[in-house]
């Protein structure tokens, strides 16, 4: 529930704010995850601080660069960004106590059936659309999600939560040079030292700890 949370709040809020700046909001986590970990007593010393902080500037430099303004969606993206925290704090908690395949696929099929449920309550769905938007829905729901996310709670076993959020966070540095590799498209002198601050947090985090 808290996945499928998480990943809606985010959707809906990008029918109505800019990618850069959902991208930002979300990846706001990153802070978050030790802000709630406090409450469960979790230490992430000043290196986790430190990391998460230099993510944040990070983040901001390489996903926002027009002149910022509010938008509905921001708000939706701001509330998923607690809920992805959320995600992180409980899969540290709970994969080294349960059986990891079986976490992963049971947050899988309860995420998928209400998915489908709130689609079919709100929207038009017909096997037409479903065909022809088949390879995207393929490849977010084979690497997207079967196999990133199976990882993400394979390696949390070991990971604390801090540290695995910064990692995580490290998803908009290999879209940007993804971006840049496979579709030509050029990285700024702001969106590259967005991505030296971003490697800096998580160097901080798992070597200053």
């Amino acid at each position: 529930m808290i996945l499928f949370s998480g990943a809606t709040l985010q959707q809906v809020g990008l029918v109505y704010t800019t990618a850069g700046k959902a991208g930002f909001i979300t990846g706001l986590y990153v802070v978050f995850v030790p802000l709630m970990g406090l409450f469960l007593g979790h230490r992430p010393g000043w290196g986790g601080w430190a990391g998460a902080g230099m993510a944040a500037i990070g983040l901001y430099l390489l996903s926002v660069t027009e002149a910022w303004k509010f938008a509905p969606g921001d708000l939706w993206e701001l509330f998923g960004a607690f809920f992805w925290a959320a995600h992180v704090l409980i899969l540290s908690r709970l994969s080294p106590r349960v059986d990891r395949l079986k976490l992963a696929c049971t947050q899988y099929m309860v995420c998928s059936v209400l998915s489908l449920i709130v689609a079919g309550l709100t929207e038009t769905m017909s096997l037409g659309s479903i065909g022809g938007a088949r390879i995207p829905i393929l490849y977010g729901g084979v690497l997207s999600v079967g196999i990133a996310y199976t990882l993400q709670v394979v390696a949390q076993r070991h990971a604390p939560p801090t540290h695995a959020a910064i990692i995580l966070s490290l998803e908009a540095v290999f879209a940007a040079l993804a971006g840049w590799l496979v579709l030509g498209e050029t990285l700024s002198l702001r969106a590259l030292i967005g991505c030296v601050f971003m490697f800096s947090g998580m160097l901080s985090a798992l070597l200053w700890s």
